[in-house]
């Protein structure tokens, strides 16, 4: 009973700190001006915004959102040879937990994304009936990141499309 009491404790004592730790990335995230401009962009929340804002720090190190796309991991690995060009899964090169976060993003997107009639929940619908869901979600986190670096490289806001009549 003693050593169950003293993991308890202990598990409580976790949780408090997780809790003041989250706190805590909450208060940066509604500080910073660079996470706020990228707040608005679906899949994005406070623990990505302020992982990928501590990470990216000079944004000028990429030349397009393409670069920064496969600096985090999210384009195909690509091998050529005589001409041809084989595209296999995504690269996995970048930084895993920053392209974790992405694509865990981008699958809560797709999960929202079912009747909606805005451009890329649109996009998302014609994803989907080509692809398998893992592409999409790839595929939409590339494009969070390709929105992420235009925002942040440039003193711009993201601002959404509106709806588009069917």
């Amino acid at each position: 009973m003693e050593l169950v009491r003293d993991v308890r404790e202990e598990l409580n004592e976790l949780d408090q700190r997780i809790t003041s730790y989250n706190q805590r990335i909450r208060d940066l995230f509604r500080s910073n001006e660079m996470c706020q401009r990228i707040r608005k962009i679906d899949g994005i929340g406070p623990i990505t915004a302020t992982a990928l804002v501590a990470a990216v720090g000079d944004r000028t190190c990429f030349k397009n959102g393409m670069q920064f796309a496969a600096w985090l991991g999210l384009v195909p690995k690509q091998r050529s040879s005589g001409g041809k060009s084989h595209l296999f899964g995504i690269g996995k090169r970048g930084d895993r937990y920053l392209r974790t976060l992405m694509i865990h993003g981008a699958r809560a997107v797709l999960g929202k994304a079912g009747g909606k009639t805005d451009a890329k929940s649109l996009w998302i619908r014609r994803m989907r009936d080509r692809r398998h869901p893992n592409v999409v979600a790839v595929a939409l986190a590339n494009k969070n990141a390709r929105i992420v670096w235009s925002v942040l490289s440039g003193d711009s806001v993201y601002q959404p499309t509106g709806s588009v009549k069917i």
